[in-house]
């Protein structure tokens, strides 16, 4: 299967990015779901530099990748019991990013 390249637009900036034949609405899906999540950040005001609004939003989609994982039903869920600690050491880390947020608008 060969590759191609289309152009998306995040957060109002052109990007050029490889994309499998076929697979052009998945990349379109995943594209539109991540400005979303990076224009929410940005619209909130406390965050004014690109990449820093871009962690957050990886943060954020795996945070709610990771809750959909752990609402799989339970056959699925017991095969990766082991993942649970992870799951709520990034629900800590989350928190804690938040509240840091919260107090002086800054990641890093």
């Amino acid at each position: 299967m060969s590759a191609k390249q289309i152009e998306v637009q995040i957060m109002g900036q052109s990007y050029l990015l490889g994309c499998p034949e076929g697979g052009e609405a998945k990349l379109q899906a995943a594209v539109g779901k991540v400005d979303i999540a990076m224009c929410k950040i940005r619209d909130a005001g406390k965050i004014k530099a690109r990449d820093r609004i871009a962690v957050l939003a990886a943060l954020n989609l795996a945070f709610d990748q990771g809750e959909a994982a752990a609402a799989a039903p339970v056959a699925s869920a017991a095969t990766h019991a082991g993942d649970a600690p992870d799951q709520d050491r990034l629900a800590q880390l989350l928190s804690r990013l938040d509240q840091t947020l919260k107090q002086d608008g800054q990641l890093l």
